[in-house]
């Protein structure tokens, strides 16, 4: 049985996509569950879409992703070089070969002249197609004398290779997903192949390295698939087997309306890239997952599902997990709508199951960028107590300033539902509790507070909650004595008194 070899092969034209984590994704889930290759590939015949920093984007998001490649651009392999600019000489002999077995030809068509064919069929309403009814009327090497077409060649004239589509032939595509696409040749124009410039348009320089590189299963998007039947015949056209081909279903817009595009990230405020994107032209920064505060393991876990699912209701799955349980059979044809609250409890899961050794590196990073440098122990504790309410990394500094800045500021609103008259007294009567019990006791304090509060006929719900506005400067945070208990006594008191001194109400 043939190895099973699959490849990812980005262009360098901008950021990575998250439709195009998806697409590698489920090709290294196929790849090591078969004991097979994954090899990273970057297809950059296109030198005029080449945008600097594009490759090591695309390597540093796999290495966030924790997305391993068996072979690559940035690993080598025994079959590079794996960027196809370094493996321009090669293309044109296959462009030659092509045209020796009357599989392609040369086409010295101008742009202007091409234009005028365009105009001339829609002035009477039709399109216009290079194909194999229009061909034989054009300037190229099946219609031009071969002396004609060496004179040209010889004085440099611009040229391109073009597929020789057979006239009126049904074409079959097997795809793992769709099952049997036909296509009739006569629907399909002669694609370029090579150009003057020694430079391999994708569809040559493709084949020939899935080839080169014994690729075994092409797993890769939906907008690929009316290329599908070109690469079936070009595969043909050489004698070469081709691989098995499989196209995946679009990642869409969350109302389901079309393809999840940047703007719709910006519009609803979520990240469309894996990565923080800065344009090199423009300056434009688009936001990343990594940025945004989502864990790797979480992003790989949405993904897997957008498209997939293993046949049960198990939506909590590592990456080992997904290997073990992933086929091609269960990939939906139908798009999938991106659901951002969906990728929000993904994200709050993982922060959850997060190994605290693991997870505090991303805690004190955010404390940090904030200004304070923790003690790790009492750092730690914070932590653990306030994680259950964070979705995003940065929201730990949101739920959590409190314990390492005392509040400056007290939220009016909670002031005014909250905090009454007496409030003031009443407060430090219970600071006065809290301090005789000594040594302190979390459990010991609450009874004795509650105790105060039930006696003097107090509201609960208001009186507790100015306690907690004095300590933390709003109504939020965990228990009101772990809050005290963690921050200290001491501590607890310099607050309540900055509050009963900054709090009047009338």
């Amino acid at each position: 049985m043939k190895r099973v070899r699959v490849r990812f092969a980005p262009s360098p034209t901008g950021p990575l996509h998250i439709g195009g984590v998806r697409t590698a994704l489920y090709n290294y889930l196929f790849a090591k569950q078969n004991g097979g290759d994954f090899i990273l590939r970057i297809e950059d015949t296109d030198q005029t879409r080449f945008v600097p920093g594009a490759e090591e984007y695309i390597i540093e998001a796999f290495q966030w992703l924790g997305i391993k490649f068996d072979e690559g651009v940035h690993i080598g392999g025994n079959y590079g070089p794996y960027k196809q600019s370094e493996r321009k000489p090669m293309y044109k002999q296959y462009a030659m070969q092509l045209i020796e077995n009357g599989w392609a030809y040369f086409a010295f068509d101008t742009p202007e002249a091409l234009d005028a064919k365009r105009k001339e069929a829609e002035a009477q309403k039709k399109t216009f197609q290079y194909d194999a009814h229009t061909r034989d009327g054009l300037c190229n090497s099946l219609a031009l004398s071969a002396e004609e077409v060496t004179r040209r060649i010889q004085s440099g004239d611009p040229y391109v290779v073009r597929f020789k589509y057979p006239a009126d032939l049904d074409i079959h595509v097997h795809d793992l997903i769709r099952g049997e696409v036909v296509i009739n040749s006569n629907l399909l124009d002669d694609k370029v192949l090579y150009k003057s410039d020694g430079m391999p348009t994708y569809h040559l320089a493709n084949i020939v390295d899935d080839h080169l590189m014994e690729v075994s299963h092409v797993i890769r998007g939906e907008e690929w698939l009316p290329s599908a039947p070109l690469h079936v015949m070009l595969y043909q056209a050489f004698g070469w087997e081709a691989p098995q081909f499989a196209h995946l279903p679009l990642l869409l817009k969350p109302d389901g309306n079309g393809k999840l595009s940047k703007r719709d990230g910006d519009r609803l405020g979520f990240p469309v890239f894996p990565l923080q994107w800065k344009d090199p032209k423009s300056g434009e920064i688009s936001s990343g997952y990594r940025e945004s505060g989502y864990l790797p393991e979480a992003v790989i876990n949405m993904l897997a599902l957008l498209g997939w699912n293993p046949g049960t209701d198990q939506e909590m799955m590592d990456l080992d997990t997904l290997v073990s349980l992933f086929s091609i059979e269960k990939i939906s044809k139908s798009g999938a709508k991106f659901d951002l609250e969906k990728a929000k409890w993904f994200n709050h899961q993982y922060i959850q199951k997060t190994e605290d050794d693991k997870l505090y590196p991303l805690f004190e990073k955010e404390l940090q960028k904030h200004g304070v440098q923790p003690d790790k122990d009492y750092a730690l504790r914070v932590m653990r107590m306030i994680k259950e309410r964070v979705h995003f990394i940065p929201e730990f500094w949101e739920q959590s300033s409190y314990f390492f800045v005392a509040p400056t500021e007290y939220d009016p609103q909670v002031i005014k539902k909250r905090w009454e008259k007496d409030t003031n007294e009443h407060l430090k009567k219970m600071m006065d509790i809290i301090l005789s019990v000594q040594p302190y006791n979390k459990e010991t304090a609450h009874d004795l507070v509650m105790d105060y509060v039930q006696s003097h006929g107090l509201n609960m719900g208001k009186i507790m909650n100015s306690f907690r506005l004095a300590l933390v400067g709003t109504a939020k945070g965990p228990d009101l004595f772990e809050i005290i208990t963690t921050i200290g006594v001491e501590e607890t008191k310099a607050r309540v008194d900055r509050a009963v001194k900054e709090i009047i109400v009338n």
